[in-house]
């Protein structure tokens, strides 16, 4: 089997090497029976050819992390060796045949980096992630996934970790878009007060990004993990959110609107526990509702507890 473009039902959390580990993490939620929109990743063995092919050489080792001008110059040197490089014309044939499999005008194109998502490092927000991406755009955006390991953020994150000297690489994974309604995080153990029998969901209308961004206060429902019933919630006022189109208003009598109803908030509960249980650890884990639709984004560990 060709290690270079893998369909996320072949991949398993033993894939970390060639698929990161948010692509090797969401090729085991898969497997465990988890709503996981369809794709592919775009393996890390594409991404060292293509370096070899054009003759990057990366070496961070020694890079003073403390001068952020000395780290912005080593930054933009890499990134701009990447995205002046060429990828083999086979290799984008196959990737652009594997998209068109999906038969999606939209798909979302994300970092799985080896070193992410490990109990010890989770990378979160340090690599990029780009939604709503069209054909036309996605060589380019796999491309700036890979520069996205070298961002002056991420260099800084793999310094705090003791990584620089690491051989990390980095997968992309290409997965139909959700056209979410309603998104958010919910975490299997309660992050604010460590309970590990409260589950935290955190929802908000439309895409996540205008959660991650700090845009929009979401609604919290606090679910009783036992029990599997909504212990308690409140709802966040939401003026704004994030779709496909951009950023538009929400109409003043939907501002205040629950975001999730109980049956839907009990049926997401349910899925975290599986996931949860799967893994044996707390856990991070990203969602989507879309036309009635539960979707899983990713699971990661809790690396707060």
């Amino acid at each position: 089997m060709s290690k270079l473009i893998l369909s996320l039902g072949q991949i398993s959390k033993d894939d970390t090497f060639s698929c990161g580990g948010k692509g090797a993490r969401l090729g085991e939620l898969i497997k465990i029976g988890m709503p996981v929109p369809e794709g592919f990743v775009v393996t890390t063995d594409v991404y060292r050819k293509f370096l070899k092919e054009n003759e990057v050489e990366i070496n961070l080792e020694g890079v003073n992390v403390e001068d952020s001008e000395a780290v912005g110059f080593v930054s933009d040197e890499i990134q701009k060796l990447i995205l002046d490089g060429n990828l083999n014309p086979k290799l984008q044939e196959k990737i652009i045949i594997h998209f068109n499999k999906l038969s999606c005008q939209f798909v979302a194109v994300r970092s799985s980096a080896t070193a992410e998502d490990t109990t010890r490092t989770s990378w979160a927000g340090q690599l990029s992630t780009y939604l709503n991406t069209q054909k036309k755009d996605l060589i380019d955006n796999i491309k700036q996934c890979w520069t996205s390991l070298f961002n002056p953020r991420a260099i800084s994150y793999r310094a705090t970790q003791q990584l620089l000297e690491a051989n990390i690489a980095v997968a992309v994974i290409v997965q139909k878009m959700v056209d979410a309604e309603v998104s958010g995080i919910a975490f299997t153990a309660h992050p604010v007060t460590k309970d590990k029998d409260m589950i935290l969901i955190e929802a908000g209308l439309g895409l996540g990004e205008a959660m991650v961004s700090g845009m929009v206060t979401p609604d919290n429902y606090v679910i009783d993990k036992k029990s599997l019933s909504v212990y308690d919630f409140k709802i966040g006022k939401q003026k704004k959110m994030v779709t496909k189109d951009g950023v538009i208003d929400i109409s003043e009598e939907k501002q205040s609107e629950r975001k999730l109803n109980e049956e839907k908030a009990v049926e997401l509960a349910k899925l975290c526990v599986k996931i949860e249980n799967h893994y044996g650890v707390p856990q991070d884990i990203e969602w989507a509702l879309s036309q009635d639709r539960l979707f899983i984004l990713q699971a990661r560990p809790v690396t707060t507890l």
